[in-house]
């Protein structure tokens, strides 16, 4: 198991003196005073940072990969061929694709335009907003509904598959 450190050091720039100018009114906003730093300070702090456990526990990322899984492109290319060819119906596969496409593209549009109607976002957002609240009541909050609800997805995921 391979295991990958990070350590990032954030720092915040110094802003620039900037005058307002406009005749009448004049703001400055002035700039921290500078400090001297040198490499070795900087350094030392580094190494402090990124040694002290408690310090930089929230500045390290870690993140692990296993060769099990691990995906091969040429692998995964190679299976997604497989499964084109064993398709029957490619024009079929393909008018579905590009419809799904277009479905998506004249939602956004719509969507957009509802957007710009003063007042409709809002009542969506209410009617949205209603639809969460009696979903919850209906299927989340009895233990019940919520197996009512689990045996529903089931049925449903053994349709889409094709074993029921």
């Amino acid at each position: 198991m391979a295991t990958v450190t990070s350590t990032t050091v954030v720092t915040i720039p110094r802003l620039p003196a900037i005058t307002a100018g406009g005749g009448r009114c004049s703001v400055e906003l002035s700039t921290l005073p500078r400090r001297r730093v040198s490499t070795t300070a900087f350094s030392t702090s580094f190494r402090q940072i990124s040694e002290s456990p408690r310090r930089s526990s929230s500045f390290q990322i870690k993140a692990s990969s296993s060769e099990e899984t691990s995906v091969d492109a040429g692998e995964l290319f190679e299976d997604l061929k497989g499964k084109w060819d064993a398709v029957e119906n490619k024009s079929t596969v393909i008018l579905y694709g590009g419809g799904a496409i277009v479905a998506i593209w004249v939602s956004s549009i719509l969507v957009g335009a509802i957007n710009s109607v003063p007042l409709l976002p809002k009542i969506m957002e209410l009617v949205g907003l209603g639809y969460t609240g009696w979903f919850v009541y209906r299927y989340l909050l009895f233990k019940s509904s919520r197996k009512e609800l689990a045996t529903d997805i089931e049925s449903l995921k053994k349709k889409i598959a094709g074993t029921e």
